[in-house]
């Protein structure tokens, strides 16, 4: 959170100004995201008068914000991740209080890409992680006289090319140990110990569906991660087409539970902790989809309405009306454009109220929107070949030129009086 300094001398505005952001696969990357998670302050809504009321470079300033603001919009719970919420929530307190030394079942989190699956589980496992040190009044859990770090929470993105090896590796990197020189099984036990040594709770395989079950390593990389359930950790799996993927083939599907059941590990029996041997149970695993909207009966088409309205909410357009985008035609085209993707959606607002500021409309239309080419989200590290990059629907004929950029012009002093 950073300050930039008013030029009329009124004292600071407050603003956003991000510097590098870690990833949240390391302790630190982590950390910061738990704790600046909801931190950012949205631009304040002001009238088309008051806008033309500010110096020119409050005005500019006040768009930059207003960019700022759409660029990080809320994630906003859905029907659908509020169902994936609820099972997180259970398992992960639920197997942390457990005493037993009994394997704890696992969750498996699937849906299409950029559907909000990531941050959905990073934010059940981020509040749990706010809980449980709240609850230990923040004291290490760690064994005393040692320089680890409590961890409640392990984030891991699954290795494109996983091996054994490499993937523990990525979980000892998170933690910064050191496994120079280390064969497989001084590897897992080393992961074994780094998973109790910082008291984590909950392990978190992101774009598990990365493995491609015709490969070997693959296969054993699988039966390695059904070892870590032997560690006393809620495992969570997220992949794009888990059911598709050949992950559950080792599998049995218990229709009194709703679970997958898996045969022990092989990898299991190279666990050893404080002395205790890993049990060789099944491996249970409840599979849940978080799925895009839909739009065919009412109630699905009510429920993109409230969806739309919440979103609407957020956005920092002067000439803006209540149901920009749940009124009218709105919500038909938005899903058109979108197929009911959430983070697809959240692109298309995102460059449309850009394209709003710009040209000075100040508000979303179909005729706008037509002009804005929607493309997937630039994250390099997504996988299209594992479906982490989404099938865009058909694009719209543009109807018009897109204007140039005029919100950083410079005036001069004579600006100061003139109309948007």
């Amino acid at each position: 959170m950073t300050s930039v300094r008013k030029a009329d001398g009124q004292g600071p505005v407050p603003f956003v100004l991000p510097g590098e952001v870690p990833f949240r696969d390391t302790l630190a990357g982590w950390e910061h995201y738990r704790t600046s998670r909801g931190l950012f302050i949205p631009a304040p809504q002001l009238s088309l008068a008051e806008w033309r009321l500010l110096s020119p470079r409050r005005r500019m300033l006040h768009d930059l914000h207003r960019a700022a603001t759409h660029a990080n919009l809320p994630v906003i719970a859905t029907p659908m991740s509020a169902a994936v919420e609820k099972l997180l929530r259970a398992r992960i307190e639920s197997n942390a209080l457990k005493y037993k030394p009994t394997t704890r079942s696992g969750i498996m989190v699937f849906g299409g890409g950029f559907q909000g699956k990531t941050e959905t589980v990073c934010e059940v496992c981020a509040a749990f992680e706010d809980f449980w040190l709240d609850a230990h009044l923040h004291l290490p859990s760690a064994r005393p006289g040692t320089r680890d770090l409590h961890a409640p929470v392990a984030y891991i993105q699954t290795p494109v090319t996983a091996k054994p090896k490499s993937t523990c590796k990525a979980i000892l990197n998170l933690y910064g140990a050191d496994h120079k020189y280390m064969d497989l099984p001084e590897l897992i036990r080393q992961v074994a110990q780094s998973l109790h040594d910082h008291g984590t709770k909950v392990l978190v395989l992101d774009d598990i569906t990365r493995l491609r079950m015709h490969r070997a390593d693959d296969q054993d990389v699988l039966d390695l991660i059904r070892a870590f359930m032997s560690m006393h950790v809620t495992l969570i799996l997220i992949g794009v087409d888990i059911p598709g993927s050949g992950l559950l083939q080792e599998g049995r599907h218990d229709p009194r539970t709703g679970q997958y059941v898996f045969p022990p590990s092989a990898y299991a029996q190279q666990v050893k902790v404080n002395g205790l041997e890993p049990t060789q149970t099944e491996r249970r695993f409840d599979l849940i989809e978080l799925d895009r909207f839909h739009y065919s009966t009412s109630e699905q088409i009510a429920a993109w309405a409230a969806h739309l309205t919440g979103v609407e909410q957020h956005l920092r357009l002067m000439n803006a009306a209540p149901g920009i985008l749940a009124g009218g035609t709105m919500p038909e085209y938005l899903y058109r454009r979108t197929d009911g993707v959430v983070g697809l959606l959240e692109r298309l607002l995102e460059d449309g109220c850009r394209e709003a500021i710009d040209t000075g409309a100040e508000k979303l239309t179909e005729n706008l929107l037509d002009n804005v080419v929607l493309r997937p989200p630039d994250v390099p590290e997504r996988d299209p070949a594992a479906g982490e990059v989404p099938v865009l629907p058909p694009q719209p004929t543009r109807r018009g030129k897109r204007g140039r950029n005029t919100v950083f012009d410079d005036h001069g002093p004579a600006a100061a009086g003139e109309t948007r």
